[in-house]
Formats: structure tokens, sequence, C-alpha cells
């Protein structure tokens, strides 16, 4: 019921992501026809020239999903968040199978039925085109089947880098941990997949007889190559004009500043809006800022400075602004003046074990680490300023390697006991959700992360409307108004819009 009253509520939201889920699955698909059957034709005929292709194909069938999106997010054209990045990794995902199923089903062609073909002096082409082709079809169909079941899968994924599609609820339900809100984009994915395969498997059935699908496939080619280079041509000539691309990383007080950033350029500069939140993490979101894919997201001081800069752990608050302020610069991105709150990282435990142990401290801790397990996100483990030098600091040594997760889970892995001890954020709204204890950083490691709006300069002198309205947020946004924020969020489960809303009515 749930489920039900959420899509209820977002209705407009619901169908909007489900027909870009749909969309990018069919242009893909389509696309992927056009190029893979050529292939596959090639494989079975040529095989010198189609078996290092088709080699290719499954050497990229391999790489994992994100993995294949991070290395295609650089690249020029091809590149950058939203849906072009996901079309390209999607075609290049639904290539195997295609060429795989019409390679077979030309090969398993019975040789008299060719020689029958030649007999009557048919030319090479006719042959392929009125004989092969239509028995083959069957296996090409089934290839197709394939194609389409995965690619309504990995387009889930995609929303990781802006591409849209039930993917956004689900990452918004993990970062919010309700299982709501992911069943809300899982639920019509699994349905999607069901039906795209169940259609796709009636329609295979159907070719079974040589006659019923005779000729069928050159007319269906040429109607997907016009589709797929007019949706091609839409999507390269569709520029954003004067929208405002917001962005954001993927947890929750990460997707309230995007709101926030949205909420108050709509309000402050009449200009519209673009959301790209809840991408995969920091390099994704300055790779779209420096790329001029988004406009505008907040960063964390620290972050910047030791994870993007590269440059050495610095405690001085002030000092920090200033190099990285002069470092966005010089990459032609502004970055304004402070929110107001240093969002630190929180090394955390449960609170009944704190309470046992009387923990208040981290140098507490590693009395207690050899018996306890640790759990980091991605981003922990490799930084300048994460797990390694923690560890020097603290002297700290658990009973086995940390467990590495997703920031959207690791709040619940230590309520649940998975984990004994995680670093999280200050502002979380979990901490007081999950009944969890900030032990204090007495010996003052972590560096500070103050919340800081970046802007892409470019974008600044084109609309010096949009700096004027994001620095009216200068100074308005204390740790306490974050927390309780992430809280109505991760606690409460209000919609984001709505949390920032009333918390910009609040404001003069």
């Amino acid at each position: 019921m749930n489920v039900f009253q959420f899509w209820q509520s977002h209705e407009a939201e619901t169908l909007r992501l489900l027909s870009e889920h749909v969309g990018l699955v069919i242009v893909s698909t389509l696309a992927a026809v056009v190029i893979g059957i050529p292939i596959g034709i090639a494989a079975a005929r040529r095989p010198r020239i189609g078996g290092p292709l088709a080699a290719v194909a499954s050497v990229v069938q391999t790489i994992p999903s994100l993995a294949l999106f991070g290395f295609l997010l650089p690249l020029p054209v091809l590149g950058g968040i939203g849906a072009r990045t996901a079309i390209v990794a999607l075609i290049l995902y639904a290539l195997l199978p295609l060429i795989r199923t019409t390679a077979a089903g030309l090969r398993s062609i019975d040789p008299a039925i060719l020689e029958a073909a030649d007999a009557m002096g048919m030319t090479a082409a006719e042959r392929l085109r009125q004989v092969e082709i239509p028995l083959a079809l069957p296996s090409i169909v089934a290839g197709i089947r394939v194609a389409t079941v995965f690619g309504v899968g990995t387009v889930t994924i995609a929303a990781a880098i802006g591409a849209g599609g039930l993917g956004e609820f689900i990452y918004r339900g993990l970062s919010m941990v309700d299982s709501t809100v992911i069943l809300a984009g899982a639920i019509p994915v699994a349905l999607l997949a069901l039906v795209a395969d169940g259609l796709l498997l009636v329609l295979e059935r159907s070719l079974g007889r040589p006659a019923a699908g005779r000729s069928r496939l050159v007319p269906a080619l040429v109607i997907a190559t016009i589709a797929v280079v007019g949706v091609g041509a839409a999507i390269a000539s569709t520029g954003r004009g004067d929208r405002i691309t917001v962005a954001s990383k993927n947890f929750t007080e990460q997707v309230l500043l995007g709101e926030l950033m949205a909420q108050a350029i709509e309000r402050y500069a009449k200009l519209p809006v673009d959301r790209r939140l809840n991408l995969g993490g920091t390099f994704i979101c300055d790779r779209a800022l420096r790329g001029g894919d988004a406009d505008v997201y907040v960063e964390y001081s620290g972050t910047a400075l030791t994870a993007i800069f590269k440059q050495p752990i610095e405690r001085d608050a002030a000092r920090v602004l200033e190099t990285i302020r002069t470092a966005y610069a010089d990459i032609g991105v502004t970055m304004l003046d402070p929110l107001g709150f240093n969002n630190t990282f929180a090394i955390l435990v449960r609170r009944g074990d704190a309470t046992a142990r009387g923990l208040t401290r981290l140098s507490q801790l590693a009395a207690h680490a050899g018996g306890w397990r640790a759990g980091f996100g991605y981003e922990f483990i490799e930084r300048e300023d994460g797990y390694r030098g923690l560890a020097s600091t603290y002297q700290l040594s658990f009973r086995e390697p940390p467990r590495v997760m997703d920031l959207t889970l690791i709040y619940r892995a230590l309520a649940d006991n998975q984990v004994d001890v995680i670093a999280g954020d200050a502002t979380a709204g979990l901490i007081d959700t999950l009944e969890l204890t900030v032990l204090d950083d007495d010996r003052h490691y972590f560096p500070p992360y103050d919340a800081v709006p970046l802007v892409r300069s470019a974008t600044l002198l084109k609309h010096p409307e949009v700096g004027r309205a994001l620095r009216r947020l200068a100074g308005q946004l204390d740790a306490a108004a974050m927390r309780r924020m992430n809280y109505a969020i991760d606690g409460k489960h209000l919609d984001p819009s709505a949390v920032v809303r009333e918390f910009l009515d609040t404001l003069k």
C-alpha cells in the first residue's frame, strides 16, 4: 500500500521517469540492432572481418556497468553526464547477444536451401535478403530479446550519471534507507523486463515458420535506422539554453543541497532548472562541472582540497577556503561563500556499545578495535584524509580488513550489527534515526568540510542573477538546521523538495 501511495503522490514524476527509462531502452536497442546485425552477418560470412568485432563486443560485455560509465564520462562527444553516455553504454552492452544470435542463425541454415537459392540464379545479396535473413529471423529476435531485457536492468544504474529513469527512485531510496522508495523504482523495472521479455518471446515463436518472417527484417531495419538517426540528432542538437543544471552526489544531504540550489535559483533568479541529483560521487560531479554538463553543485572544502586538488591536509578552515577558491578559479569555477555548516567525517558506533564501554572519544577506540569490524565508503578508503591516516593517528587495528560498501548502505550496516564502526557524516539524519553515537575527534585528525556552492564562471557571466540568488544562502544553514533537514528525510521520510521549500520560506 505504501508503494501505491507513493506512486499516487508522485504521479507526474513516476510517469516522467518511466518514459525516460523506456525511451533509453528503445533508442539504445534500436541502435544496437542497426549496428549489431550487420556485424553478425559479417561474423557468419566473413569471419576474418566479423570475428575481431565480435571479440571486441565480448570484451566490452565483461566490463562492469559503473566502470564502463566511468570510462565514457571524460570522452568528448560520447561522454558527459546524462542520457547520451547511457545510450552509448547500453548500445555497447547490447551488441554481443545480437552479433552472436545473428551469426548463429545464419550458420544454422540447411546448406541444401542455400544451394537451391544459388541454383535459382540469386545473387549473394538477394540470397541474404530473401532467404538467409528470413530463416535466421527467430534467432535474431532472440538476441533482441536478450539485449532488451538486459537494457531494462542496466538503465537503472545509469541514473548514477544523471541519465534519468526509474533508477532515480532506487538511488533515492538507498540514500534514505527507505524500502518504499526503492520498491517504487524496482517494481516497474521488473514489470518492464517481464513485459518486454514476454512480447519478444511471442514474436520469436511466431517467426518460427519461415514464411511468417520472410523479408520482414529489411523494412524493420530501415524504420529503426530512421528512428535512431532522428532521436540521435535530437539529443545532439538539444542545448540547455538558459536552463541551469544543478548536480549533487548520491546521499541524502547532497540531494537536499542540490534541491536547495535548484529552488533558490528558481525562486530568486527566476530561471528554469534541470536537476541532476544523486550522481555517483565527488569525481562525477566535479567532472560534470568542469565539462559543462552541470552549472552548480555543493562541495565540501576538505574534500576539494585533498580529493580533487590533491593538496596536503590543512586544518585551518580559512586557509583551506582560500586555497580551493584560487584552485577553482584557475579551472573556470567560482566558489561562493560557505553555507554555514561544517560536515566533517564522523566516526560512528552504536549508542548501546558506546554506553556500555564508556566510549566518547576516538582515542578510546584503539582499546576495542581489535575485536570489532569496520565499514567505510569507497572514497574514505582511498582518500588522503581517509582510513589510512585515521588508523595511523589513532593506532587503530581492526580484527579484519574494513568492509567497503556504498555510503548509502553503511549506516544500516552498523545498526544491523554487520559492522561495528563506520565513517559517516556529522550532519547525517540517520545518526539519530538509528541511535548511533559520534566519537569526538580529540586529536583533530579531520580537516574542515565547510559546504560551499560551486558555479561555473561562464554561467555567472551569462546569468549574474544565479550568483545573487545563491549568495542569499551564505551563512544561513548551520549544522543543527542541516541535521534537522536530513532527519526530516531519513527519519520522517518527507519529500526533499517539500523540506527545502519550508526552509526557504523561513528565510528573510
